[in-house]
């Protein structure tokens, strides 16, 4: 997977990850979530998001020989 598509997706899901969370703190606490906290919460979940786009390869091809 090319660097700016692991790059992309990793962005998503620390923005998704914050705001998820930012909204279940909301409704629990009723104060906004600080923003250290959605830092923290972004970057942890950009590890193994990451880790795990760098593992996924391309399929290689079957060739098929015709009978």
């Amino acid at each position: 997977m090319p660097f700016w598509q692991r790059l992309a997706i990793t962005i998503l899901a620390m923005l998704a990850a914050s705001f998820i969370l930012g909204v279940f703190w909301r409704s629990i606490f009723n104060i906004p979530l600080p923003s250290y906290l959605a830092g923290i919460i972004g970057g942890l979940t950009a590890l193994p998001v990451w880790e795990f786009l760098k593992r996924i390869k391309p399929k290689a091809k079957k060739l098929d020989a015709d009978p």
